[in-house]
C-alpha cells in the first residue's frame, strides 16, 4: 500500500481522486484550492475537490502557496511515495517535487506537447485538432514539461464543447491513472522527454476573448462557441445587452446582408460572418434564461435584421 498525495481543485480533478480512493492505496492528503465566493450571494464554496475529501474523511489542505517553508514541512511529514496532480491551479516548487520517492504525477488533459498549459481542452477544440487525450506526465520545474509516461487518445466529436470534452476525458484520466499507478509505483514505465519542438501552449482564457468578431469565417466563430462553452462563453452585444451564444454552427451560405447582421436563413436564425454564416441554436441574453434562437426570436422580433456587435474594430 502506497502513501498518496493528490492535489485537485475543479470538477474535472473529481473522478481521479474518486478512482484513487477505490484502490488499495492511502490517501495520506488532498491539496485543493481556498474556498471561493460563488452565487448571487457570494457564500464561500468549496472546491468539488474539497467536497469529496470531505465525503471521505480524507485530511484536507487548502494552502493559498506551496512556496511556505511551513506547507513544505507539512507534505515532508506526510511521508507520501508519490504526489498525484490533476488541475491543481499551483505551481510545485523544486522542494516538493523532490519529497516523493516515486515523484510527482500530473494528469495533464491533452496529448503532450501539444497544448501545454491551463486552458489544453479549449485549445484542442479551437485548433480544430481531430483528437485530443490524457497525458501522465512525470513532473518537473516547468509548465507541463516533463517526461511522459502515457498517454490516451480520444476523438474530438464535432459538437463537442470543452464541457462535454472535460467530462470525457475525466473519465479516461480516472481510467489511465489507476490502470498506470501500479507501473507508476513500481517505476516500470519508461519516462519519454516530450519534443520541445513540437510544443503548442494553451494559456489561462480571459473573459474577454469570448467576444465574437462577426468578420472571422463562421467555422471559426463555430469553434469558438464550442471552445468557450462553459466560461468565458462566446458573446456579442444586441441593442447594447450581451448576448451569449452557447449553441451554434457554420453554415456555407451566401447572404447578401451586412457582416455581424442577424438574418433569417430558410427556418433559422443565422448571423453572416466574413464568410459563411453561424446559425443560432441556444442563445441567452445578459439578466435572461439560456433559450432555443427560435423562442429568443419570438420574444425579440427587431432581432431579425438587426445589426450585432463585437466585430474588429
Amino acid at each position: 500500500m502506497a502513501r498518496i498525495i493528490f492535489m485537485g481543485t475543479p470538477e474535472f480533478s473529481v473522478p481521479i481522486l474518486a478512482a484513487l480512493i477505490e484502490t488499495q492505496n492511502e490517501i495520506v492528503g488532498v491539496f485543493t484550492r481556498a474556498d471561493k465566493p460563488a452565487g448571487r450571494g457570494k457564500q464561500l464554496q468549496a472546491s468539488p475537490i474539497k467536497q469529496l475529501a470531505q465525503k471521505n474523511n480524507l485530511p484536507i489542505f487548502q494552502p493559498r502557496t506551496l512556496r511556505n517553508p511551513e506547507i513544505i514541512a507539512i507534505v515532508r511529514d506526510l511521508k507520501p511515495d508519490l504526489i498525484v496532480v490533476a488541475a491543481y491551479g499551483l505551481i510545485l516548487p523544486r522542494e516538493i517535487l523532490a519529497i516523493p520517492p516515486r515523484g510527482c504525477v500530473n494528469t495533464h488533459a491533452s496529448l503532450l506537447p501539444r497544448h501545454r498549459g491551463a486552458s489544453p481542452i479549449s485549445a484542442a477544440i479551437l485548433a480544430d485538432d481531430a483528437e485530443t487525450g490524457i497525458t501522465l506526465m512525470q513532473m518537473d520545474e516547468g509548465v507541463d514539461t516533463g517526461a511522459i509516461l502515457a498517454q490516451r487518445e480520444i476523438p474530438i466529436a464535432d459538437d463537442d464543447t470543452t464541457a462535454t470534452l472535460t467530462e470525457k476525458l475525466s473519465r479516461l484520466a480516472a481510467d489511465l491513472l489507476t490502470n498506470s499507478l501500479t507501473h507508476i509505483l513500481s517505476h516500470s514505465l519508461t519516462p519519454t522527454p516530450q519534443d520541445n519542438s513540437r510544443a503548442t501552449l494553451a494559456p489561462m482564457l480571459k473573459k474577454e476573448q469570448g467576444l465574437i468578431d462577426w468578420t472571422q469565417s463562421a467555422e471559426q466563430i463555430a469553434r469558438r462557441v464550442r471552445a468557450f462553452n462553459p466560461w468565458p462563453s462566446a458573446y456579442t452585444f444586441f441593442n447594447g445587452a450581451q448576448l451569449k451564444i452557447h449553441r451554434a454552427r457554420a453554415v456555407n451560405a451566401n447572404v447578401h446582408a451586412k457582416v455581424g447582421q442577424a438574418v433569417k436563413l430558410q427556418e433559422e436564425i443565422a448571423v453572416v460572418c466574413g464568410e459563411g454564416a453561424l446559425v443560432l441554436e441556444e442563445v441567452q441574453l445578459a439578466g435572461k434564461r439560456a433559450m432555443s434562437a427560435e423562442e429568443f426570436v419570438r420574444g425579440q422580433r427587431e432581432f431579425v435584421n438587426s445589426l450585432l456587435g463585437g466585430m474588429a474594430n
